[in-house]
């Protein structure tokens, strides 16, 4: 198969789609990778580096699109990058579809075919392409959320940790899955009291084992979690809904009675935030303020630290890959029901019901695309 890596173009976005060990495993598999140029510069991999393990470095994005049979990257394709899509060309990547009518009204005019990294699943049911940038955004969460408490970004003047003779800031952490998790082992490595709300009292029981009692975990309802609002330093919205929009946990009214300089990180942001006044933010201006609380909403948090998150990445998405090559989407989907979760567009038809439910239109299911 003719394997196509474009150059992410979305605002500060410098991992790429695959690492020159992943095209390694490729080219050695009998498979054809064109690489765009300086796709890798942002890992710090030359294109002599890609060459070197058997890639074709092309001059543009458009070289990419049209002479490859897959498409594989990072973050979901911008506008520009839908309309070089075509039919029969398979597209491997980040989607985040249910918040983003504009970009599945564009994939589904396409024709193409996408799955979504996020909606992959393995036999346990769990998440093992978002889990490594689930990790990677939960460990980031803290180190942002510190950063703007600090006074000259416009939070409350506060050291997460104290110092002896001081308070320690409050950590309140919203979702006990991979990416609250993380969050977690990062806050309590500072020195912060840590809470976690989750709605899985398994879950919880898992968390007060994994952390022996060193974190309170609260189930999470809405009179628990006004109680936490006025005591939280810092607040990470951590919750996802599988394939759909994110619930809004957070109020516009809530904002009052948090602390002045008090700070929201929503990594729930790529489906739509979980705080109802979050609003998608960059790497070049990640913060806003709204009533005195500082917002940090980045919808693409591990492309700040791209060379961990890229090759975490790739050792998650790499056996997908070859799959996908090997036998093609259909028999692969055939042959892995997790991978056939991720088909989310087809020939111009939604694959995708929570997608389909949160845009209100109509879907069809997966199975019925390898028919």
């Amino acid at each position: 198969m003719k394997i196509g890596v474009p150059k992410e173009i979305k605002n500060n976005e410098m991992r790429v789609g695959l690492t020159p060990a992943s095209v390694h495993d490729l080219c050695a598999a009998g498979h054809a990778v064109m690489v765009e140029t300086q796709a890798g510069a942002g890992i710090n991999c030359s294109d002599a580096d890609y060459q070197a393990v058997g890639a074709q470095i092309v001059a543009s994005a458009a070289e990419v699109f049209s002479q490859s049979e897959m498409i594989v990257k990072v973050k979901e394709p911008q506008p520009e990058e839908c309309r070089m899509l075509k039919p029969e060309q398979l597209l491997f990547t980040y989607l985040h579809l249910a918040p983003d009518r504009a970009q599945t009204d564009l994939l589904l005019a396409s024709g193409c075919t996408a799955i979504a990294y996020e909606m992959v699943t393995d036999k346990a049911g769990r998440l093992p392409l978002l889990a490594p940038m689930s990790e990677v955004a939960g460990r980031m969460s803290i180190q942002v959320g510190v950063t703007s408490l600090q006074k000259v970004n416009g939070g409350r003047g506060i050291l997460i940790g104290g110092v002896p003779g001081t308070e320690v800031g409050e950590v309140v952490i919203l979702g006990g899955g991979v990416a609250g998790t993380h969050a977690a082992k990062m806050a309590l490595g500072l020195g912060a009291k840590v809470t976690i709300l989750d709605r899985s009292l398994d879950r919880l029981r898992q968390l007060d084992d994994l952390f022996a009692g060193r974190v309170s975990t609260r189930f999470s309802n809405r009179q628990t979690l006004q109680s936490l609002l006025p005591l939280a330093d810092i607040i990470v919205g951590a919750v996802l809904v599988h394939g759909a929009n994110a619930p809004k946990l957070v109020t516009l009214d809530d904002l009052q009675q948090m602390k002045p300089g008090s700070v929201l990180v929503d990594i729930s942001i790529d489906q739509g935030g979980c705080f109802e006044t979050s609003r998608a933010t960059t790497h070049e201006h990640p913060t806003y303020i709204k009533h005195g609380v500082v917002h940090y909403c980045v919808a693409n948090m591990p492309g700040a630290v791209p060379r961990t998150s890229a090759f975490a990445l790739n050792n998650a998405t790499l056996p997908f890959v070859l799959a996908l090559a090997d036998h093609g989407w259909r028999q692969a989907c055939s042959l892995d029901a997790g991978l056939l979760n991720g088909l989310s567009v087809h020939a111009g038809q939604l694959c995708c019901e929570p997608v389909g439910q949160a845009q209100q239109r109509a879907s069809v299911t997966a199975q019925s695309m390898l028919a």
